[in-house]
């Protein structure tokens, strides 16, 4: 396989698993793309109950105690991505892209908006309208924040991705301020029609929207 290859795409629905777990895997696909030894890579997944704080300290802000957040059966995790503080938990449909963006002829900010257009056709699948703001990561209703995006690269390689609440429990998020940005209210697909969504369909639509974005260049976003 050379990097010109961009024929092949390889998406994994992992079910319901452990943040940690799914990092290391993770770190160890983004490894293997790097030297061409899998294909480009989605892995679709729900985590138990997980807040994660990003790379810069300044945005990592809890609103309750560490051991209180854990005596509620809430783990934390410190990763490398961008970002600042998150959550996830189970209804949530995160999305992890190992992908090798020269292999389709992305430079960052191309590949970022590539995966903000995943999401922002989802949640239009879904009846749900939501848009880009600038200088402001993630999709958005109005003020309102419906899905995160935090990645990181090694040498032109993806990982982390995006979470898009669909019919998740959004008091998780009560314990932070998400991505460092005060004020900022939370919503879901469920909070937004006020019905709950059979994830299944979810994810067979974001399994399309994937192949669609990433078996082919994306140029001119």
């Amino acid at each position: 396989m050379t990097e010109t290859d961009a024929a092949k795409l390889d998406i994994v629905d992992l079910g319901t698993q452990p943040y940690g777990q799914i990092l290391d895997m993770q770190m160890a696909l983004c490894l293997k793309r790097q030297a061409d030894k899998i294909e480009n890579t989605v892995l679709i997944v729900e985590h138990p109950a997980v807040i994660t704080l990003g790379a810069r300290k300044s945005e990592n802000k809890l609103l309750t105690d560490e051991d209180v957040i854990r005596d509620q059966g809430i783990d934390l995790v410190r990763v490398g991505r961008g970002g600042g503080t998150t959550a996830h938990n189970p209804g949530q449909l995160v999305v992890y892209p190992i992908i090798k963006l020269k292999s389709l002829g992305l430079d960052v900010n191309a590949y970022i908006h590539s995966l903000e257009q995943v999401g922002i056709e989802l949640l239009q699948s879904l009846g749900v309208e939501s848009d880009r703001r600038k200088g402001f990561p993630g999709l958005w209703i109005g003020e309102k924040k419906i899905a995160s995006i935090g990645v990181q690269l090694k040498k032109w390689v993806s990982f982390h991705g995006m979470a898009v609440n669909i019919n998740n429990d959004l008091s998780i998020f009560e314990h932070i301020v998400p991505c460092g940005l005060d004020g900022v209210v939370i919503t879901s697909v469920q909070e937004e029609t006020g019905k709950a969504v059979d994830m299944g369909g979810v994810k067979e639509k974001l399994v399309e929207l994937c192949k669609r974005a990433y078996l082919s260049p994306l140029r001119g976003l």
